[in-house]
């Protein structure tokens, strides 16, 4: 009896319209939205890469030559240089495609148009090569020999900084937008919660009235109903997440199948907040939509979906706030899972959502159960 009520439950499930529109497309369409519009923000602003710069040599300076190979060689390059006459410097400079000329003869100096980090370095650049250069020039006056040894120790300041990152995971701060559109999918399961009550009380539909007239046993027909329900929000939420991550290219870092594992167990969360909140009270069917709805969005908000810094200035003022929102739970395991280098924090996240999936789905067994009617 359970599995025949189970195939007819997802069945079911899958003809709900508002879950195909906000459980599959809309979370693809936001994905699509802030892709376009935070996709390449970080590499352009935060990260940091090679300054392109012009070199104009009026005067031939050889030892220029071997400073600028040494600090444009390698991944880690300070300078993208291009040697070129004075006439075509001035083209690349005005079009932007260098940030400054540096010009050779017998000092160094700088031409820029504008103000900035690549315009300030490459000044200081031009300033500390002035000045090792009038040492280096003293030096070949009163010790030849010692020279070479100048030259290394100054090569060693002007090396390129090594970066050593303190995760291995994606350190784009855009991406919590893209892990907080998953947790606001999966808290819009709280539409498909509440279709399970819809579905098994007598007072918002024909199909509960029939369900309260027949012989199963409610405890059957409501369990299979979450059964079916668990795992057709399973499914979006693995959609969702294979959307963000192979087609939009999205890098939710390298444990993509625990990020799967984490983002179904918050749609399951999300599934069992909205079937305790639609078995509360005999509101009507829209009521109960609404008050879904406008919860779900809220918690989102709280998380940072809509501002970025939402959850950080929550967390000053209420920190109980965010270990019970189910919203930052969601989002703080998929950080976790990408920032850390254990899974300490992760599994105290992941045992919270369990717990929470556990009372939420009991309570509201519960209100189901006792609901009774003196005529249908």
């Amino acid at each position: 009896m359970f599995l025949h009520n189970l195939k007819y439950e997802l069945f079911s499930t899958l003809r709900v319209k508002d879950l195909i529109i906000w459980l599959i497309l809309f979370p693809m369409f936001l994905g699509t939205v802030f892709k376009i519009a935070f996709g390449s923000i970080y590499e352009k602003v935060d990260s940091f890469s090679a300054i392109p710069c012009a070199v104009v040599e009026m005067q031939a300076d050889p030892a220029l030559h071997q400073v600028l190979d040494a600090v444009s060689d390698g991944a880690d390059a300070l300078l993208k240089v291009q040697y070129v006459s004075a006439d075509e410097a001035d083209a690349l400079l005005r079009d932007d495609q260098v940030k400054g000329i540096l010009k050779a003869d017998g000092r160094l100096s700088l031409d820029v148009t504008g103000e900035g980090l690549e315009q300030t370095m490459l000044r200081s650049f031009a300033e500390q090569y002035n000045a090792n250069r009038a040492v280096i020039m003293e030096c070949a006056a009163d010790d030849p020999a010692a020279v070479p040894a100048v030259v290394e120790s100054m090569y060693a300041e002007w090396k390129p900084v090594t970066d050593l990152p303190l995760t291995d995971g994606n350190s784009d701060y855009t991406a919590v937008y893209f892990t907080n559109l998953l947790a606001m999918v999966a808290m819009f399961g709280s539409i498909t919660g509440l279709h399970i009550t819809i579905q098994n009380q007598g007072n918002l539909s024909k199909l509960g009235a029939r369900k309260c007239c027949s012989p199963t046993p409610k405890s059957v027909s409501i369990g299979a109903s979450l059964l079916g329900s668990m795992l057709v929000q399973a499914a979006c939420m693995a959609i969702a997440v294979s959307f963000l991550h192979f087609v939009l290219k999205v890098d939710l870092g390298s444990r993509l199948g625990m990020i799967y594992l984490t983002a179904m167990l918050g749609g399951i969360l999300g599934l069992a907040f909205g079937f305790c909140i639609g078995s509360i009270g005999r509101f009507q069917t829209g009521t109960k939509n609404g008050i879904c709805f406008a919860v779900s969005m809220f918690c989102c908000f709280c998380s940072g979906l809509m501002v970025g810094n939402m959850k950080s200035i929550i967390d000053r003022i209420a920190p109980w706030f965010n270990r019970i929102n189910p919203t930052a739970l969601i989002t703080d395991s998929l950080y976790y899972l990408n920032i850390d280098s254990d899974y300490r924090r992760w599994s105290r996240a992941a045992l919270t959502m369990t717990a929470m999936t556990v009372v939420l789905v009991v309570l509201g067994f519960v209100m189901s159960r006792r609901k009774k009617y003196a005529s249908l």
